[in-house]
């Protein structure tokens, strides 16, 4: 956890950090964009899109509460599965607030029952029911989803500090959640400067990007066996001041050369697209004019070996 940051703030100014948990593909990193109002976290219709804990920071006069986003809960088959799952319960027992996202247009199942029985054996950190994606349900499913959610609080043992439905699309009580998180932590300064909407890197923020443009559009078996490395960011050399230019050299990694063929595409054409979509997201974080030159490297069976996740930080 960061040092604390020196500020004027007094009189029941809260700081402190939560996180969204929940099975694969809920809405988590959405809702956490949302509430931070800036892209900070990868999103995807794949589950399993977040691989890592990011972190997003929301700034309000009241407080900073520090979002940390994990990845989804689930039963690993790879030994970066299982990474992945440690992460979360890493996160559980660092954070004053946990938000356990349930979708509204989907029915509460053995995921979402396991996960509760987990929380339920936490005691510390309050537990906050978040009802997502309400914005595709009727108000009829939605007022059943959350009977559901409640009756799931029973069925686990977790005793829901709140319920909350929101719709991070159509930004629908995405105040008040923060508000109501915000309650739940402890008074005390504000741990990051103002403004600041993450603390990640950038290069992690760059790679994460590229990542998600690779995702989009992805044939089934490639989703999982994606990672990517960003390898340099450097401002281009004698360059004039009014027309800066960065540099950004990465690599798309694969498992096997039949999918390194399909994210190349027929004569590149593939590569070229999620090149093109990964720039225009870039030049926005970095607020300036990039090169983005993209490779595709196989390493063979990188999420069961130990060797290789710690070389593309995992």
């Amino acid at each position: 956890m960061p040092e604390e940051v020196a500020a004027s703030h007094t009189g029941g100014y809260r700081s402190g950090f939560a996180c969204f948990t929940g099975r694969p593909n809920v809405g988590k990193s959405t809702l956490t964009n949302a509430l931070v109002g800036a892209k900070v976290a990868i999103t995807s219709d794949r589950p399993q899109t977040t691989r890592h804990t990011v972190r997003g920071i929301v700034h309000r006069p009241d407080g900073q509460l520090i979002l940390v986003d994990t990845p989804g809960l689930h039963k690993p088959r790879t030994l970066l599965g299982k990474r992945l799952n440690d992460l979360v319960r890493t996160a559980w027992a660092q954070v004053d607030a946990i938000g356990l996202c349930v979708p509204a247009d989907q029915p509460i199942g053995r995921g979402d029952e396991f996960i509760a029985r987990q929380l339920a054996r936490i005691r510390r950190p309050a537990k906050v029911a978040v009802v997502t994606k309400t914005d595709l349900v009727t108000k009829e499913e939605l007022a059943r989803r959350l009977l559901d959610v409640t009756a799931l609080g029973h069925l686990s043992g977790v005793d829901w500090a709140e319920i909350v439905p929101v719709s991070a699309v159509q930004n629908d009580q995405i105040d008040l959640l923060a508000g109501l998180l915000l309650g739940r932590l402890p008074e005390g300064p504000a741990l990051y400067p103002d403004g600041e909407p993450t603390d990640e890197p950038e290069s992690v923020l760059v790679a994460e990007l590229i990542r998600e443009a690779a995702l989009a559009g992805a044939r089934d078996e490639l989703p999982h066996s994606l990672a990517v490395t960003v390898e340099e960011i450097l401002p281009r050399e004698n360059r004039p001041p009014e027309r800066p230019l960065l540099d950004v050299r990465a690599v798309i990694y694969v498992e096997r050369p039949s999918q390194k063929a399909i994210v190349i595409g027929a004569g590149g054409s593939r590569l070229k697209e999620v090149g093109s979509a990964a720039r225009r997201q870039i030049e926005a974080l970095l607020g300036t004019p990039i090169y983005l030159d993209l490779h595709v490297k196989v390493a063979k069976n990188w999420q069961r070996d130990p060797k290789q996740l710690r070389r593309l930080g995992l």
